[in-house]
């Protein structure tokens, strides 16, 4: 390859990546500005307070709710960066996704330990403290198998309901509900035509499931 050449392939090359910088940048952008307008508009928070998380790649968000049965929310949103014309390939491999990680503490104390996790998502198994402690069951929902893992079965029935209520069952990767931390717990794949249906029947879910039995009694 002759030096001409060699100078023209890098100008193609950084002019792609400057394109894709901007429109990536743009699109990111957006994304952000839709799920906090989303979120917001379905929870109401009294205050709120954002954390940039650096470059395009998202942020984290604190809601004071004090409202029915939801005291706080807090929840972290991490997109692809689909800025960088090098390092967008690789996140599909390793990423695979935007992340919404979703932190509810209600008011109700939650007494009961229950997790369901889809099969093979995680490359290395979650934390979970108890473990060893909790009964484990395989289950599908939406068509996709998830790992139970619970104190009472009851606990989980109502985990699998409100998953198969969600406008994409497979979109959650993990949900749960923690009596340590008194949070429930929803890792999911965000979509923006959706967003506001799903976290509005989680919010349901805390206010009406959490506050009575069983996981608060």
């Amino acid at each position: 390859m002759d030096n001409q050449l060699l100078m023209a392939v890098i100008i193609f090359m950084a002019g792609i990546a400057t394109l894709q910088y901007f429109r990536g940048r743009k699109l990111n952008l957006l994304l952000m500005q839709h799920y906090i307008r989303a979120i917001k508009d379905v929870v109401k928070p009294e205050d709120e307070t954002y954390t940039w998380l650096g470059g395009y790649i998202g942020f984290r968000a604190e809601y004071k709710v004090n409202r029915d049965n939801l005291r706080k929310l807090e929840y972290t949103l991490t997109l692809l960066p689909r800025h960088s014309l090098l390092y967008f390939p690789v996140s599909l491999v390793t990423a695979r996704h935007d992340k919404l990680y979703l932190v509810f503490k209600p008011f109700a104390q939650i007494k009961r330990e229950a997790h369901l996790i889809q099969k093979g998502y995680y490359r290395i198994g979650p934390n979970i403290e108890n473990e060893d402690l909790l009964q484990k069951e395989e289950i599908n929902i939406g068509g996709k198998k998830y790992e139970a893992l619970f104190e009472k079965r009851r606990d989980v029935e109502k985990l699998k309901s409100l998953l198969e209520s969600l406008s994409k069952p497979q979109n959650v990767k993990h949900v749960a509900l923690t009596p340590k931390t008194n949070v429930f717990y929803v890792l999911m794949k965000p979509e923006p035509e959706t967003i506001e249906d799903d976290v509005k029947k989680l919010v349901e879910f805390v206010n009406r499931e959490i506050k009575e039995s069983p996981f608060s009694s």
